[in-house]
């Protein structure tokens, strides 16, 4: 075989992986979306109109200003209350998985406060914070924290124990086994418990704003449905969607870097059976 007739054929092979994963991405969407424009194009229902009605209403509700006043603060609470999850989550779910003592202790306080969900705390953070911004924010990170930290326990505790003892035996300095073992050893697990804390984040963004706010995707929403403007209504919940998808596919992005070695492994394991 010449050599322009293989690189014509890894091409082509390229050409069909990269088709195949456009529909893959795509294909279901397409499909929802088609059936909601035909299955509600003769609609005369008040709150349900057609969706070519929602759409239609989506750039002078969203593109004239709202941007920047509410879904711009409710982005950046949400990414502040979770980045701050992250850092307590990580540091104190690394500090319990690496003490057996410590994580004996603080069991039963963590299987205590991780029952209580998340919204039935904001009417005592109003009492306390009132609320402005910083009630959302402790808001989002109370519920974005629990998924991080018992995640980040349970990977560290699932670290190779041959690996510690190797560490220790050659005197590694306690900042390199962290960062090369423990950290790197337990990402998988404390990346799953981010995607889910992301999940429940946005969740709280929008609960936070519809109890008490002058602005947010949440406080809109439900101001538009209080006003009966029922497409204009729609439209914010599909724009939350698209937030949604655009913060999962940003997360996904810095997850590919950090669990490439997680990746490269797995692939070598599957290729050596």
């Amino acid at each position: 075989m010449s050599a322009s007739t293989t690189v014509g054929a890894v091409r082509r092979s390229r050409g069909g992986s990269l088709l195949r994963r456009i529909v893959m991405v795509l294909g279901l969407p397409s499909v929802l979306i088609a059936a909601w424009w035909f299955l509600s194009a003769d609609s005369e229902s008040f709150f349900a109109p057609p969706l070519q009605t929602i759409l239609e209403a989506f750039p002078s509700t969203w593109l004239e200003g709202r941007l920047v006043s509410d879904v711009l603060p409710s982005v950046v609470r949400l990414l502040v209350g979770y980045a701050a999850a992250l850092v307590v989550g990580i540091g104190l779910g690394v500090a319990i998985g690496m003490s057996p003592r410590l994580r004996a202790f603080c069991e039963p306080p963590l299987e205590f406060f991780r029952a209580i969900p998340p919204p039935v705390l904001i009417p005592i953070l109003m009492l306390f914070l009132g609320i402005f911004t910083t009630m959302k924010i402790v808001v989002i990170a109370t519920g974005c924290l629990w998924p991080i930290l018992l995640n980040t326990i349970e990977g560290v505790r699932a670290v190779d124990e041959v690996l510690r003892d190797t560490s220790a035996i050659y005197r590694l300095r306690r900042i390199t086994v962290l960062r090369t073992l423990i950290l790197r050893g337990a990402s998988p697990q404390i990346m799953t418990g981010a995607r889910q804390a992301l999940s429940v984040g946005i969740i709280l963004m929008v609960i936070s704003e519809m109890f008490a706010a002058n602005n947010g995707l949440g406080f809109t929403i439900v101001q538009f449905q209080r006003s009966f403007a029922i497409p204009e209504m729609w439209t914010g919940i599909l724009l939350l969607g698209l937030v949604g998808v655009l913060l999962s596919i940003v997360f996904r992005a810095v997850e590919r870097p950090v669990l490439a070695w997680y990746t490269g492994l797995r692939q070598s394991q599957r290729g050596g059976n």
